[in-house]
C-alpha cells in the first residue's frame, strides 16, 4: 500500500466468513515489528453500516494516517465469533485490541484478564481492568438537544423514536430526547419503539422501516433512528411518506437529503483516535474515559445538507440549553444510573 509519513500502512479486512471462526492476520514476523499493532472488532452491522461501527472505522483510519501503526480489522458474523476475533489479535501480540459494542465488554474483560500486558479499549462498556480503557458516552445529553429540534419542527406535536435493541444503553438516548422535547413543548406526544431484544435488532431494515410506518400512521412527523443498520429502515420510511427523521452516532444527513433533520452525533471515531494516539505516545490509561457535550464527545449536526430545515432562532435556543447543560443547569436524566 501507499507510504502515509514515511510508513507503510498495512490494513487488513478480515471477513470472519473467508477465515473462519475469527481474523486471524498473517504471521506478525511479516509486519514491521517498530511499529504499535492495533486490531479493532466490529459490532453486530459491521464497519458501513453508516452509523456506530463506520464512526470507528473512521476513527482508526485517521489514526493510521497520522500515526506509525499496523491497522487490521474483523468483522464477526455472529455474536459466537467475537470472543474468537478478539483472542486472535491477543495471541498475535497486538499492542492495543478495541472492541466496539456493549455487548463485548464482559468478552474483553475474560480476554485482557488472560493478557495483562496488553492493552485493550472496549467503546459503550465499562471494565475495571487497569489494562482496559472503557469508552463511554453521554448519550443522553445529544439526545435532549435533538428532541428540542424535533419538537420545535414538528407540525403535529407527536414525535417517534424507534431504537435498537431493548437495553438501558439505548434508553439513554430515549429518555433523553423525551426530556428534550418536552422541555420546549410539554404537550408533546413522544412514541417509542424497539425492533428487538437480541443483537439481531441492530441489523434488520425492514423492522425498523415497519415501525416508522407505523409511528407515521399515528401522527409523527419526526422521528430519531437509534438503531444501527436497523435505522436505515426508518431513513426509508421518511423519504417515502415525506417525514423527517433524525441520524445517529455518524453525521447521517447526507443519507436521504431533505428528510433527515439533524443527526446526534456520537464521536466514536474520536475516542477510538485517541485511545490509539495515547498508546502510539506510550501514555495509555486503563479505566473510564468519558465523552460529553463539554469535550466535543456528543453533538448535532449541522452542515450543507440540513442547515436551510433548521430555523436560527431554533439552533440558538438548542445552543443556549447546551451550554446549560455543560454548566449543570439544565439535568438530562441517565436512565442507565437510575
Amino acid at each position: 500500500m501507499r507510504d502515509l509519513r514515511g510508513y507503510p500502512l498495512v490494513v487488513l479486512s478480515c471477513a470472519i466468513a473467508l477465515c473462519g471462526v475469527a481474523c486471524r492476520p498473517h504471521g506478525r514476523a511479516a509486519d514491521d515489528r517498530s511499529k504499535i499493532h492495533v486490531g479493532i472488532v466490529f459490532d453486530s452491522g459491521g464497519k458501513d453500516d453508516r452509523s456506530f461501527n463506520a464512526a470507528a472505522w473512521q476513527g482508526v483510519k485517521r489514526a493510521a494516517k497520522d500515526f506509525p501503526i499496523v491497522l487490521r480489522d474483523a468483522e464477526p458474523g455472529d455474536p459466537n465469533s467475537v470472543e474468537p476475533a478478539l483472542r486472535a489479535f491477543a495471541e498475535r501480540g497486538y499492542d492495543l485490541v478495541i472492541g466496539i459494542g456493549f455487548s463485548q465488554a464482559p468478552i474483553i474483560e475474560e480476554v485482557a484478564k488472560d493478557y495483562p500486558r496488553l492493552n485493550f479499549a472496549i467503546v459503550d462498556g465499562v471494565s475495571h481492568l487497569p489494562n482496559v480503557a472503557s469508552l463511554i458516552f453521554k448519550e443522553h445529553e445529544g439526545s435532549y438537544l435533538v428532541g428540542m429540534i424535533a419538537a420545535r419542527t414538528s407540525k403535529t406535536g407527536v414525535v417517534g423514536f424507534v431504537g435498537g435493541m431493548d437495553i438501558p444503553l439505548i434508553h439513554k438516548f430515549e429518555t433523553g430526547y423525551e426530556e428534550g422535547a418536552r422541555a420546549v413543548n410539554p404537550n408533546a406526544r413522544v412514541i417509542q419503539n424497539y425492533v428487538g431484544v437480541t443483537d439481531a435488532a441492530w441489523n434488520n431494515p425492514g423492522k425498523g422501516k415497519e415501525l416508522a410506518v407505523a409511528q407515521i400512521g399515528k401522527g409523527a412527523d419526526v422521528l430519531f433512528a437509534a438503531a444501527g443498520n436497523s435505522g436505515l429502515g426508518v431513513f426509508d420510511a421518511a423519504e417515502q411518506y415525506d417525514k423527517y427523521v433524525i441520524g445517529v452516532d455518524s453525521n447521517q444527513n447526507w443519507v436521504k437529503p431533505g428528510h433527515v433533520l439533524t443527526s446526534m452525533v456520537k464521536r466514536v471515531d474520536n475516542a477510538v483516535y485517541q485511545i490509539v494516539r495515547d498508546r502510539v505516545n506510550g501514555q495509555f490509561k486503563g479505566g473510564i474515559h468519558v465523552y460529553g457535550l463539554d469535550n466535543e464527545g456528543i453533538g448535532y449536526a449541522v452542515d450543507q445538507y440540513n442547515e436551510k430545515l433548521i430555523p436560527k432562532p431554533v439552533i440558538q435556543e438548542v445552543e443556549a440549553a447546551k451550554q446549560k447543560i455543560i454548566r449543570g443547569e439544565i439535568k438530562v436524566t441517565d436512565a442507565m444510573a437510575k
